[in-house]
Formats: C-alpha cells, sequence, structure tokens
C-alpha cells in the first residue's frame, strides 16, 4: 500500500475558465517551498485535488516535513495524509479503510464515512459506497458508533484517478496562491500590526515588498535586525520579500525642528508615504500596505489617515483597519511574528513622539505646518537613493546591491519565484 498527501485547495474552484492559471501557479508555489526541504517533489492534479506520493523509505519524516511546508501555502484549505489502494473494488476500499481506521485510532468513536466518486460509470453510487464501508467497520470495530449528525471522526473514500481513504485532515491557511494579486509595498515597522497586515495581503495572493524607515543613531541596528526577523517570518508564508531600509533621521530632526510638535506625527507619516510610494513605484508595485486601524492612536484616527492618504496617488491598503488590538495579538501569534513584535526595540515611530498629539487634524493646516520644510523634496530623493536593500527569504537575508551582478540575478531569481500570473488571466 502506498502513503501520499491529498491537497485541497478553496476558492481556486471558483476561477472557471481560469483556474488551471491558479491551480498551476499553486502548484509552482508547493515546489518553491518544498525545494529545500525534500530532494524532489511531485505534485499531480487529481480532478479538484493535488496528489504527492510519499517515498518509500522514509515516509514519516518525509510527510512531516511537506506537511509543515504546506500549513504555509496559501490556496491551500486541507492537508490529508492518505493511505492509497490498489484498485477501486469494494471490497479492497473497505478492507483499505479498516486498516487505516485500526491504525491510525487506538480507542473508539462515533463516525460517519463520505464517499466521492468521478466516474460516474462506476457500479456503485457515493452514498452506496459510504454505506458499505460504515457497514463492514461495525462489523469488526463492534464498539464504534455512527453518528451522521455530529461525528468525532469523519472517514473519507476518494474514488479518483487513485483511491484514497483517510481519517485525518490539517487545516490550511487558506487565501490564493501568491503572485495571483499583483504586488504591494508593505510599510513594516517593529511593532505588531504590520506584519500581520504584510500576511493578510500576501493571502490574497499579493506579492510583498517592504520598506523600513530606520533612524540612526536614535534606532539600534538590533531594531533593524527585529523587522527583517519579522520579514523572515512573513516569507515563510509570502515567498521572498525585497525590504529597503530608509535613512529617515535626517527628514525627522528637520521635522522636530521646524514643525509644530502636536503635528509632527502627521507630517512625518506623510512623509514616510511618500518616500514608501517612490520606492512601491522602484518595485512595480500596485499599492501600499499599512498596519494602521482606525483609533488605535493619534495618528489613526479618520481625520489622520485622510491628512496621510493626501500625498499618495497609490491605493493605500489597510487590512487591520476595523480589528482591535486582540485581533491583531491572535493572528500575529498564529503566524509566529508576535514574541519578535514585542522585543524591547524602539523604531523610529516611538522616538519622536509629541506629548500631546493632534487627533483631528485639518488638511489645511498640516500643508501649512509643512511649508518650512523647504528641503523636503531633496531629503526624500537622498532617503529613496542611500537606502539600503535586503533579500530576505525564510532562510534568512542578505544585503544587495542593484549594480551588483550577482545579487542582480538572486533578486530576479526570487521576484520570478512570487512573479504575478495575472498577466495569464483574462478574468477572475
Amino acid at each position: 500500500m502506498k502513503k501520499g498527501i491529498l491537497i485541497k485547495y478553496g476558492e481556486i474552484v471558483l476561477k472557471g475558465n481560469n483556474r488551471a492559471q491558479f491551480e498551476n501557479r499553486l502548484i509552482k508555489d508547493i515546489k518553491v517551498g518544498l525545494k529545500d526541504v525534500v530532494s524532489s517533489v511531485n505534485v499531480t492534479k487529481e480532478q479538484g485535488r493535488f496528489y504527492m506520493e510519499a517515498p518509500s523509505e522514509g515516509t514519516e519524516e518525509w510527510m512531516e516535513a511537506v506537511i509543515d511546508v504546506l500549513q504555509r501555502v496559501f490556496g491551500i484549505i486541507g492537508i490529508c495524509p492518505v493511505d492509497v489502494l490498489e484498485n477501486d473494488d469494494i471490497d479492497t476500499i473497505c478492507d483499505g479503510m479498516i486498516e487505516y481506521v485500526k491504525r491510525e485510532f487506538d480507542e473508539p468513536h462515533t463516525f460517519k464515512v463520505f464517499a466521492k466518486r468521478t466516474n460516474k460509470q462506476y457500479p456503485m453510487d457515493s452514498m452506496a459506497i459510504a454505506a458499505e464501508i460504515g457497514s463492514r467497520l461495525l462489523d469488526v470495530l463492534p464498539d464504534w458508533t455512527v453518528d451522521v449528525h455530529n461525528p468525532e471522526i469523519k472517514l473519507y473514500a476518494e474514488l479518483r484517478n487513485r483511491v484514497y481513504v483517510y481519517g485525518k485532515e490539517i487545516k490550511g491557511p487558506g487565501g490564493l496562491p501568491v503572485g495571483t494579486g499583483g504586488k504591494g509595498t508593505l510599510l513594516l515597522s517593529g511593532g505588531i500590526d504590520s506584519p500581520v497586515a504584510g500576511w493578510m495581503m500576501a493571502k490574497r495572493g499579493v506579492q510583498l515588498s517592504a520598506v523600513y524607515f530606520h533612524a540612526h543613531p536614535y534606532t539600534s541596528d538590533r531594531a533593524k535586525d527585529k523587522v527583517l526577523e519579522l520579514a523572515r517570518r512573513v516569507s515563510a508564508y509570502a515567498g521572498p520579500i525585497c525590504v529597503y531600509v530608509v535613512p529617515f533621521t535626517e527628514i525627522q530632526m528637520d521635522i522636530y525642528e521646524k514643525c509644530q510638535h502636536e503635528k509632527m506625527t502627521i507630517i512625518m507619516r506623510r512623509q514616510m508615504m511618500r518616500i514608501a510610494e517612490k520606492i512601491a513605484e522602484m518595485e512595480h508595485s500596485q499599492c501600499l500596505i499599512t498596519g494602521e486601524s482606525v483609533g488605535q492612536v493619534a495618528s489613526q484616527t479618520l481625520a489622520s489617515l485622510n491628512c496621510t492618504n493626501a500625498v499618495c496617488t497609490m491605493p493605500v491598503f489597510r487590512p487591520v483597519i476595523g480589528f482591535d488590538k486582540q485581533d491583531i495579538i491572535e493572528i500575529a501569534k498564529k503566524i509566529d511574528t508576535f514574541e519578535t513584535s514585542i522585543l524591547p526595540y524602539e523604531d523610529c515611530c516611538t522616538i519622536f513622539v509629541a506629548k500631546h498629539p493632534t487627533t483631528q487634524p485639518q488638511l489645511e493646516a498640516i500643508i501649512e505646518s509643512e511649508k518650512p520644510l523647504v528641503n523636503i523634496e531633496e531629503q526624500i530623493d537622498r532617503a529613496v537613493r542611500d537606502s539600503e536593500r535586503y533579500l530576505v527569504r525564510e532562510s534568512g537575508w542578505k544585503k544587495i546591491r542593484i549594480d551588483n551582478e550577482e545579487d542582480e540575478a538572486d533578486k530576479a531569481d526570487a521576484d520570478d519565484e512570487a512573479k504575478s500570473s495575472l498577466t495569464e488571466i483574462i478574468e477572475l
């Protein structure tokens, strides 16, 4: 008997004539995720499922390693370790299910059997197959009980190109394959919210780049490393991320010295958005992404967000905008960014904070308050030009330079890993 993994995907099945492009993108994401984990990856389509066959040696270790990766691949909703039967006659199916149940479950349970068949010429329909399997299970396992409404165990027999029996399903992350939703640039701080926002957009198929504002010497290199580590943890789901570390001290000091302190936070955020938009254009992104949530701090009231948005022509998406802090923390813990986010290294947003920041700024007043910043355009261009770039993968990160051929090739390969396939999709 062979063993393997049956992979279920979610809303891809609703894509109609474009479904094949989404399926192919998901297969590519699976292979990219597994390329450094197992020696060979063979993913086959199985009429609404994907199947991966386990090797005959080291099966358990292989299954464990593959499942760990698949739990972080967007587009997958279920991961099912399966027994693969030799043929599809009903006796073989029933015997295979009995063997599976005896091996996998030590104690009696209530259960229900589900059967699916893609060959409608099969001599028994799905209901009859399920009933026959359930009857034979009760004959050999009299302590088990059928419960069709709320079973403890759901047992499945799927008759496709192969016959699969299983009773355990590991939840996948859902969403859409990374690269099918275009590209966005994330304003990544060292806090809890922005990594969650990036993860949520990646779940909708968006490839990420990121911008971090570094105020040396007021923020340390440990703060920068913290942000790169957050990007690394997000990249476990989102694929490679190019992170720009922007020198922001000059602009912050100019704002601190020349602008009204109660408006300082909003003015600073506006310059961040302007820089991020320039970098997003360099990255061919179609949107900016932030971790802002309405009312969480003074710069995140609706009036403040309106003033911030006014400097951007690019759409700004805020996926956690309606979440409270606990909602965001729960996701951060799930994706393993929370403990890193709470490390006590301050970012540039926490260094220059007004004692009494305005919460209801007027755009005209903010623009007037920015007039003393006579060199701001030059400063913004210099900040973009002097930014450091890091290519961040799950395995780690390295500093890269555009004018270095080896780095350019590595960046191109990383982009290709998550390149948008929207050009292949005429209609969603």
